[in-house]
Formats: C-alpha cells, structure tokens, sequence
C-alpha cells in the first residue's frame, strides 16, 4: 500500500477554472490537499485578495501543504527574487504576506526559488543577496514551526541551481553563517532527472535534507506513466528513508480525466 498522501499543485493543475475554484475541484476529485505557486500578481497583494484565496481554501475543506514566495514574472521567465539585488524590499515584504498566509491556513512549507543569474551583476554579489534573504525567510518561517524549500529547476538556463548538491551547498552555507536550522530541500524529481542529476543517489545521500518531494513524468512533465522516469521506485526509496511529507503532484494535464493513473499507481 502507498504509504504517502498526494497534494495537488494548483497552480500547473486544475489550471482550465478560475484559480480561486482549483481547491474545491481538488477536493471533488478526492484529494485533501493542495499547493501554490505565489498566486497573485504582485508581491504585496491587497487584503481582501489574500482573504479571498484563504477562504478559497478553507471553503473548500483542504490543507493547503506548500505556498512559494513571490517569484517575478514567472511567465516572462523570473524564477524567483531571491537573488535579485534590487528586489530586496520586495522580497522582503513578501515574507510577511506569504508566512501571514501560511499562520492563517496552518501551511508549514514555503518555497524559495533562487532566481536568475543576472547579467552585469557579479554572481558572488547575487549569492549574498540570496543569503541574506534566505536566512530572514527562515527566521520568519520558524515563528510558525515552518521550512523554507529550495529547489533545483530545470528549463531555466540562468537558473544556477541545478542539481540537489547545488541546493545543499547553498543550504550549508546558510545554516554556516546564519545558524537557522528550517532550510530544506525541494526534490522535484523531474526537475532533477531532466537536469542529469542522479536521482537515485541524491534522495539517499540527502534524505536528511529532503523537506518536500514533487513528482511528475520525464520527458513531457505529464502525468505518471507518461514518460520513462521510475517514479515507483523513487518513491519506495523516499519511504525507506523515512520520508513520511506529502507528494506533490505537480505535473501538466495531458488528458480530461489528469488523475485516472492514481488507483493503480498507489495500490
């Protein structure tokens, strides 16, 4: 029996209704959970936007698992604020609205995503920054007994963070200079097989460190059973470890019915 429960992404799922109806959809199609990208337009939403995804969620009788901090322009191609230099205050104020959202909806995961490389700007200058950040995020995060993710990602190129090693040593360096202790890392599987990483060896060498786990097929990033990624056998391995989170599922629809994989996929 599959030892895990499945939270739905949102924001890459479901995406055919109106943002604010994707959890009530989640919770007919049997799922108690789900997860966010940042799902509003500014990093500093108006009040009664952030009231409205809340009560999306609790109307809805769902957990809400994951919520990323604002990211940029994540259609214009921003992965994240992190190491942006002149988006400090900005991500800055954006702890408060995202970890405020989180201590309303009970949500103890919140991901980080690190940024682009900027050109013109002195890449050492970026990790600084990233730091900084990092470890006031982290703080923020452990006011309500929550971690701050960091991923890999893959179809970015200025992405620096490409493997989970990637994101260990930036993990390390952090919890080094800072001393917070609630920085994990996010392994999305896909992201890591499609970037070459060995997946295998890098959910046993930092079982320790995983904080989060999303899932979805390789090559495409559809559903399970879509490509050739032994999904199965990642996730055994995960609950050998003693991963006991939720799996995210956060893949792109190929078909109407998105979750019919699901019976057999977890018997």
């Amino acid at each position: 029996m599959d030892p895990f429960a499945y939270t739905v992404n949102c924001s890459i799922l479901l995406t055919d209704l109106p943002l604010l109806e994707r959890p009530q959809a989640a919770r007919d199609a049997g799922f108690d959970s789900v997860e966010f990208w940042w799902p509003f337009d500014t990093a500093v939403p108006a009040d009664r936007d952030v009231d409205a995804f809340v009560r999306s969620i609790e109307a809805a009788g769902v957990a809400l698992t994951g919520l990323n901090f604002a990211a940029g322009d994540m259609p214009a191609g921003d992965r994240g604020l992190l190491s942006n230099p002149a988006a400090v205050s900005e991500f800055r104020d954006n702890i408060d609205v995202t970890i405020g959202i989180g201590k309303r909806l009970g949500t103890k995961g919140f991901n980080a995503l690190y940024g682009n490389r900027i050109e013109g700007i002195d890449p050492a200058e970026q990790d600084e920054i990233a730091a900084e950040n990092l470890a006031e995020a982290a703080r923020a995060a452990e006011r309500i007994g929550g971690v701050v993710l960091v991923e890999p990602v893959s179809g970015a190129p200025a992405y620096p963070l490409k493997l989970a090693s990637d994101v260990v040593a930036v993990i390390e360096s952090v919890e080094s200079r800072s001393g917070v202790t609630n920085l994990r890392l996010l392994a999305d599987l896909y992201h890591l097989q499609v970037n070459g990483d060995d997946v295998g060896a890098a959910l046993d060498t930092y079982a320790a460190r995983i904080g989060h786990v999303q899932i979805a097929d390789a090559p495409g990033r559809g559903e399970p059973g879509t490509g050739d990624l032994d999904l199965r056998r990642y996730l055994k391995q995960l609950a050998a470890n003693g991963y006991a989170g939720a799996i995210s599922l956060e893949y792109k629809a190929t078909r109407p019915d998105t979750f019919d994989w699901l019976p057999a996929f977890t018997a």
